[in-house]
């Protein structure tokens, strides 16, 4: 199973690459699928490349969502 995790533009690092940060975790990303994006924007992240640009206020929904789907998953080994 694949996850495109949201994650934000942090920096442009060079010709189509970016730095993104999700939580603290900080990763480089290719940003050629996404030409539009700019620093501040959320990007859909899978496997190592931008491929969609959020709202902010989309990105904070679904980065909710995987937040409860985690804390369920916890929940669940503790029984």
């Amino acid at each position: 199973m694949c996850l495109a995790v949201p994650m934000k533009l942090i920096e442009i690092t060079g010709e189509g690459t970016g730095k993104v940060d999700s939580g603290g975790v900080r990763t480089d990303v290719v940003l050629s699928m996404v030409p539009q994006a700019g620093l501040g924007d959320y990007l859909i992240i899978h496997a190592g490349f931008g491929i969609e640009v959020l709202d902010e206020e989309e990105a904070h929904i679904r980065l909710d969502l995987f937040r409860e789907l985690a804390e369920a998953y916890r929940a669940q080994d503790e029984l």
